[in-house]
């Protein structure tokens, strides 16, 4: 199967991607990873993205939808699980073309993960990631043995800017404006489900993974 994983920003889709990726094979294709490869590597892509993610803003539909199609393109076999991706009706359209067109697996579910707001907001403005290998931790709930200091590598643990204070509520107010009604788009699909995003990481996987059975 492939499937969509959506939600707000901070709802966990990260981490149960990488559990997906783990324990079901799946590939993980996630927006913001492409983004940030883009923006590192100064592709004209990349360039783009930059004066709208910085900001906690939206990128253009052409710019997501083109990043995203490279990646099914050349793995048309596999078996994907869609993390920030579609995040408008425009994207959710040009998704299910991008599958026909390639003669990829199509889609069997969009998951939504469900998470009040206020809690959104603390798990965000609390989230460190390693600059050299992407771990992800919490000041919180996650914390690095060492501060400022990946457990894993090493590397320099820092607060990326669209997780910053000032950027979150921009980011929630656009993931409202544009994402939210997917799952009226989703819901016409037959695709829709919708999985408590609250608790520990493995018990939100272990709901995960009865949806999927």
């Amino acid at each position: 199967m492939s499937i969509v994983l959506f939600g707000p920003p901070g709802a966990g889709k990260g981490t149960q991607s990488a559990r997906l990726v783990s324990d079901m094979g799946m590939n993980h294709v996630s927006t913001g990873d492409l983004f940030r490869a883009a923006m590192k590597n100064n592709t004209p892509l990349g360039v783009e993205a930059k004066k709208y993610v910085n900001d906690g803003k939206l990128v253009p539909d052409s710019v997501t939808i083109g990043l995203v199609e490279e990646v099914i393109a050349a793995k048309t076999s596999a078996r994907f699980i869609f993390d920030g991706f579609p995040r408008t009706g425009v994207q959710a359209d040009a998704l299910v073309e991008i599958i026909e067109k390639a003669g990829a697996l199509p889609l069997s579910a969009a998951i939504f993960l469900e998470v009040p707001t206020e809690i959104l907001h603390d798990r965000l403005t609390g989230r460190r990631v390693c600059r050299n290998c992407g771990a992800v931790y919490h000041v919180q709930s996650k914390p690095t043995k060492e501060d400022g200091t990946c457990d894993l590598c090493g590397g320099e643990v820092y607060q990326r800017k669209d997780d910053s204070s000032e950027v979150i509520s921009t980011r929630l107010q656009a993931y409202a404006e544009n994402t939210e009604p997917l799952k009226d788009y989703f819901k016409s699909k037959g695709l829709f489900i919708e999985v408590d995003g609250l608790g520990e990481p493995n018990d939100v996987f272990n709901r995960l993974k009865t949806c999927l059975e």
